[in-house]
């Protein structure tokens, strides 16, 4: 995917200002940067939500524009975006919802998905995705939708949010399964650890790029708290 001078404005403020990103496909993709840096604004306007699809610029996905496609379009291509705070589906079982994610797997591969971001399939695949689930879990589950979709394109926005230290490592064995298959990834995080499970990574600040490069070039924002400039957003570390 190739993101080409891309600009928004939302409620009169400009979000991103004439960004451009290169991603490299088969890579697990790193997006850090402050509070208001643009991140979170960045994945829905590439996801196409609504109320972001007056972008200007381009956004190129295998050789052509989708700058004009729905959000189900976008999706059909194999792009999909995994918020922070994960949606509930009343209604649904999860393995509904996994089913309904991947157009109806069988219920060996959806098991399969569950054991991978380490949830037990027979205490799981019969339960509602709904408030009786914590964050966590419903987390763990839309990432088990995603890597049982085997996405082109994957966007996680803060995928170590809500999860408990002792799960963390089921969740970038996820990320790299992800990648097994084939799977572009971008995290959108602000924390050191996630960070150091990407490969490339891109820093970004007031809706701009300021730098990009392996994860030991981008380290030091972490690990100096920031760099020197001139804007007023404050970062939150992890």
């Amino acid at each position: 995917m190739k993101v080409i001078d891309l600009s928004i404005s939302l409620n009169g403020n400009k979000i991103l200002n004439n960004l451009s990103i290169d991603f490299w496909d088969g890579l697990i993709h790193a997006l850090v940067g402050p509070n208001g840096a643009g991140k979170s604004t960045f994945a829905a306007t590439i996801m196409g939500l609504r109320g972001y699809e007056k972008a200007q610029g381009d956004i190129i996905f295998k050789n052509s524009s989708i700058k004009n496609s729905t959000i189900e379009q976008r999706a059909k291509k194999g792009i999909t975006l995994a918020w922070q705070e994960p949606a509930r589906y009343e209604g649904l079982t999860v393995q509904q919802f996994i089913s309904a994610s991947t157009s109806g797997k069988d219920n060996e591969e959806t098991a399969q998905a569950l054991k991978i971001v380490g949830l037990d399939p027979s205490r799981y695949l019969k339960r509602a995705v709904d408030k009786t689930l914590s964050g966590g879990e419903r987390k763990k589950i839309e990432l088990a939708s995603i890597v049982a979709m085997k996405p082109a394109f994957v966007m996680l926005d803060e995928p170590d949010s809500g999860i408990d230290v002792s799960s963390l490592e089921k969740i970038f064995d996820s990320i790299n399964i992800l990648k097994e298959n084939g799977s572009t990834v971008l995290l959108i995080t602000h924390s050191l650890t996630v960070l150091n499970h990407s490969e490339h990574a891109f820093l970004m600040c007031c809706g701009k790029l300021i730098d990009k490069g392996p994860v030991d070039k981008i380290r030091p924002y972490f690990e100096n708290k920031c760099i020197p400039c001139d804007h007023t957003n404050k970062p939150v570390f992890d």
